[in-house]
């Protein structure tokens, strides 16, 4: 008995030291077996939170047995920018960079997109391509600081998430005919709403921003897996002394991923603000989604597809705390979840220190 619980674990520290899919689809059951655990605990039931997120992902309502196709809708456009802000955090720590920042260059990517809408209502084509060039620009130059004086690029992103939100209030408060909480509505030409996608959920919320995100994930996938650029942000990304030596130019490269981050965060702000809203918003606090792409990036292991899925579960999380609320089940029980799945990952290069101490035990114990 002893011989197979043993056969057991070790099974289950290769996997979590293996694959990173793997380790992804591990530290998912993990963070909800905990959550699970912990709602056994304060006493409520965790079928509830399943049932939530059953409805969410199919549309069904067990308590009522009926359908309805506009929970898939919302499901798809809570993760919509979650996955861009995802893509960010994961574009950068390819290259070996920590982009904290993608609140911010979110923030500058919506103020573009709002300010543009309202100017140029005719098409979204502007707004959109606005946001993508103002975010990639906000996003360069935490990455030229890195690059010319090497200044951190975590404190670095971190204060211009604070500049960014004060400046976007700055901005926005002199938007004629403005309140302290709204722009003036955008015209219909300046929306990404898309009525087909509308009708087909039952009139979610589900726009153009589909086709912007799956682009992103596309480009994403081709520039770092198919491109002389990618293998130059990911050989600096493993060793940058070991790039320098080969020739590649890390200097620029690190404003590059800088400014390619700050692209897909730049696009998220105007996803959100002309898929979501008929109108600009005024900002008075951060609204997480550059904070909750970095856990989205680290769950998917900074890949495209990775990143998309676990954008999707964490949108489907989110996306169930209503229902999870009408079920007496705290809301707060997905927070935990998307921390436990960080702190899982996190917890991988320990468990790897662990196997190998375990394994050179075993190793003097049998020559013993």
């Amino acid at each position: 008995m002893t011989t197979r619980i043993k056969k057991i674990e070790n099974k289950i520290l290769e996997t979590f030291t293996g694959s990173n899919a793997a380790v992804s689809a591990l530290v998912v059951f993990l963070g909800f077996f905990v959550a699970t655990l912990i709602l056994f605990i304060i006493g409520r039931n965790p079928a509830g939170m399943y049932q939530a997120i059953l409805q969410v992902v199919s549309g069904f309502d067990s308590r009522r047995g009926t359908w309805n196709v506009r929970y898939i809708g919302e499901w798809l456009v809570v993760s919509m920018p979650l996955i861009l802000c995802g893509l960010s955090m994961g574009f950068s720590a390819r290259a070996g960079l920590f982009n904290i920042g993608a609140e911010g260059q979110y923030i500058a990517g919506l103020t573009a997109a709002q300010i543009i809408a309202l100017s140029f209502p005719k098409t979204f084509i502007f707004p959109v391509l606005g946001a993508i060039v103002i975010g990639s620009m906000w996003g360069s130059i935490a990455g030229f600081f890195k690059a010319r004086y090497r200044v951190s690029e975590v404190v670095t992103t971190i204060m211009m998430n604070y500049i960014a939100l004060y400046l976007h209030r700055l901005i926005s408060l002199r938007i004629p005919g403005s309140t302290t909480f709204k722009t003036p509505d955008y015209a219909e030409a300046a929306s990404l709403s898309n009525s087909f996608l509308a009708s087909i959920t039952n009139n979610s919320r589900l726009n153009n921003g589909l086709w912007f995100v799956i682009a992103a994930v596309i480009v994403y996938w081709l520039v770092m897996e198919k491109s002389t650029l990618g293998f130059s942000l990911r050989a600096a990304g493993f060793n940058r002394d070991a790039a320098l030596y080969a020739g590649m130019r890390v200097k620029t490269n690190i404003t590059i991923a800088m400014a390619v981050s700050g692209a897909f965060a730049g696009l998220a702000g105007a996803v959100v603000t002309l898929g979501i809203f008929t109108h600009g918003r005024i900002l008075s606090s951060f609204e997480g989604y550059g904070f909750d792409g970095i856990a989205v990036a680290l769950g998917g292991n900074c890949t495209a597809l990775g990143t998309a899925i676990m954008g999707l579960l964490f949108g489907m999380l989110k996306s169930a705390q209503p229902l999870m609320q009408s079920r007496q089940i705290p809301r707060e029980i997905v927070s935990i979840i998307m921390g436990l799945v960080v702190i899982f990952i996190a917890l991988r290069p320990g468990i790897q220190v662990f196997i190998e101490w375990r394994s050179r035990a075993m190793a003097k114990k049998e020559k013993e």
